[in-house]
């Protein structure tokens, strides 16, 4: 009968005694049209005050502040409803906490307005609140365009499907001849049909010749009952498509004119990255001007030689979390806020779930995408992926590579180190000693000794 082994106890962490570290501190309870605020009980008659979100108002919050000598603010994030307030109390000089919901859940009862300001001011007068990440004042508005870009994208996508519908409505089968409506051949053959084209060669004729379906496979999908209504329809969600189109555009031209602005990072006097290997083909929605070279004039490294991650994937993580690596003092702190490291939950010596945390982090999801994209690749990254999944399942290898993956950008972000693969073959070759290792030591704990048999040659 096996003893079972006897785990070490658990060295205890030290605990400051709790002291008021933050003394000028207030707290803010955010809505939609009320803002209640407390300072503390020796700075005014009334303690907690409540201030209407009008701009004139919020002006008023941030004088009253002034007048009780606040120096420090902590407010939950609510909704969009922080920003406006979060900008007036920066641009006049006070620290602003902005704080995670999780952190300021009260204890059971009572619960108003007022009670939860005056519980947010106590939290930030004792230090128990840690501020939410944000990035520099000269990637937030960065950060704004891009994600509204997205948005822009998502929305564009809806008007796809209806062109779609339109057309299964019509027994158009355009769908099953081309690979994407809204590539070349696509758009030109749905602009004919609104401009009044019936005629199937004629729309067949305006086939790319890149297209992997001839003329004649066309004009037998073109073959359709293009009722007046359906044909409508087809026309006004084609017109919103170019409309987000041009919104796109020019969401583009203004995030091009930010790159421009923004402070070059120390290139070695070089104003583009160096040439990387073309490849396969572009992603959708690309961006109109050079992503790739503005990306690496902010950044001062090239992001996009790292295997997985295109301009558009290195656009989404830098506009997230910004260049400047010391806002998380090592990697782990990193990779446990973008929510790729394990989230333990430990009782009773046992650990009860390690799951990573729930996050709607942007760059957590290109991360996974660009994890995704490695399964056939044929670099150290796409091995160690393939290896993941064989041993532990998709989902788990999916989350191992993205972890990966944001270690190597936040060295690249702090130390700019370019980024050079290893290969498949020396990734391999490196599992492949350390297992012989492993196997080493276990023989010679046993009283074994390990001896490799040569390979057999080859007739």
């Amino acid at each position: 009968m096996t003893q079972r082994k006897r785990k070490s106890p658990e060295e205890a962490t030290p605990l400051e005694v709790l002291q008021q570290l933050n003394l000028n501190a207030a707290g803010v309870d955010i809505g939609a049209e009320e803002i209640y605020v407390c300072v503390p009980a020796d700075r005014a008659e009334q303690p907690a005050r409540m201030f209407p979100t009008f701009t004139v108002d919020l002006h008023a919050l941030a004088d009253w502040l002034a007048a009780c000598s606040i120096e420090t603010v902590a407010m939950e994030s609510t909704g969009v409803y922080w920003i406006p307030l979060y900008e007036i109390l920066e641009e006049r000089g006070f620290k602003v906490h902005l704080v995670n919901a999780r952190q300021l859940k009260n204890v059971p009862g009572r619960k108003t307005d007022v009670l939860d300001c005056q519980w947010i001011q106590q939290l930030h007068t004792y230090g128990l609140l840690r501020a939410s990440f944000r990035p520099d004042d000269e990637v937030c508005p960065l950060r704004a365009v891009a994600r509204h870009r997205d948005n822009l994208i998502r929305c564009q996508s809806a008007h796809i499907q209806h062109m779609q519908k339109a057309l299964h409505l019509m027994n158009v089968k355009l769908t099953q001849v081309v690979s994407d409506i809204t590539g070349v051949t696509g758009l030109s053959i749905l602009r004919a049909i609104v401009a009044g084209e019936r005629d199937p060669h004629t729309l067949a004729r305006l086939r790319n010749k890149q297209c992997a379906h001839g003329e004649a496979d066309i004009a037998k999908a073109l073959h359709g009952n293009y009722k007046a209504e359906h044909v409508f329809v087809l026309k006004q969600a084609l017109a919103q498509y170019d409309f987000y189109q041009q919104q796109i555009r020019e969401c583009d031209v203004e995030m091009e004119a930010m790159y421009a602005r923004l402070s070059s990072a120390d290139t070695d006097e070089r104003s583009s990255p160096p040439p990387k290997p073309r490849g396969g083909k572009p992603r959708k929605n690309q961006p109109s001007f050079d992503l790739r070279t503005a990306l690496y004039r902010m950044a001062g490294v090239d992001l996009t030689a790292i295997d997985g991650i295109d301009a558009l994937t290195a656009h989404a993580i830098l506009t997230e979390v910004g260049t400047d690596m010391t806002r998380w003092p090592t990697v782990k702190h990193f990779t446990s806020w973008l929510g790729v490291s394990p989230h333990n939950d430990k009782s009773g010596g046992r650990v009860l779930r390690s799951r990573t945390k729930k996050t709607q982090n942007r760059a957590n999801t290109a991360l996974r995408l660009a994890a995704q994209s490695l399964s056939r690749s044929d670099s150290a990254l796409g091995a160690f992926y393939r290896r993941m999944r064989a041993k532990h399942g998709p989902e788990k290898a999916n989350t191992a590579t993205a972890h990966k993956l944001a270690r190597i950008v936040y060295h690249m972000l702090k130390h700019r180190n370019a980024y050079v693969d290893p290969g498949q073959n020396q990734y391999e070759q490196q599992c492949r000693e350390r297992a012989v290792r492993n196997l080493k030591r276990r023989a010679a704990s046993l009283g074994l000794q390990l001896v490799a048999v040569p390979a057999p040659a080859v007739s």
